[in-house]
């Protein structure tokens, strides 16, 4: 562990949230593995479960949007998942070229399971910020959405907003002059 700790007291904090996200990958791997899937699978699975619970029932567009998953991504997990008896796809009645989905009876079971799993394991990673339920863990939190927040490409849209400034500057010297 100490090795770890040397190299993340001068990383970046790019560097860290990637070394964190692939150990919390493999963890998740590792713990959802006997209940047939991969994180990404338990990713989709998840996000089913929930959705359907809030009365939603996504297209794999909507699934791709609320994962952070690439569409082309989702439809191969989707269309694993179905094969293994976990989750229908259906074509959406108001737009044909849109494939809903929907976890079946048995993936319903598998879900249930696999986010009690998940719970108790992301429990047990974010015990030294006091657990699932602890403050800094929400605070933690909260940071991650921040960031989560920011564009995909901020550089882009902060030379974007930067040269409206300098065209509204260049067009108030024109009307002064």
């Amino acid at each position: 562990m100490s090795s770890v700790r040397s190299v993340s007291e001068n990383a970046t904090p790019g560097f860290l949230v990637w070394r964190l996200s692939m150990k919390w990958r493999v963890a998740v791997d590792r713990a959802v593995a006997p209940l047939g899937l991969t994180h990404a699978q338990y990713s989709l699975v998840a996000s089913l479960y929930g959705m359907d619970r809030g009365g939603q029932r996504p297209s794999q567009r909507q699934l791709a949007d609320h994962t952070g998953l690439e569409p082309l991504y989702v439809s191969k997990l989707a269309r694993a998942l179905e094969a293994a008896g976990v989750v229908d796809r259906t074509r959406d009645p108001a737009d044909p070229r849109a494939v809903q989905l929907t976890l079946t009876k048995e993936g319903l079971e598998i879900a249930r399971r696999a986010i009690h799993v998940v719970q108790g394991l992301l429990d047990e990673l974010l015990e030294p910020l006091g657990g699932l339920d602890g403050e800094r863990t929400k605070a933690f939190s909260h940071e991650l959405a921040t960031l989560l927040d920011v564009p995909l490409d901020p550089l882009s849209e902060k030379t974007h907003s930067s040269e409206k400034t300098h065209s509204k500057s260049e067009h108030s010297e024109k009307e002064q002059s």
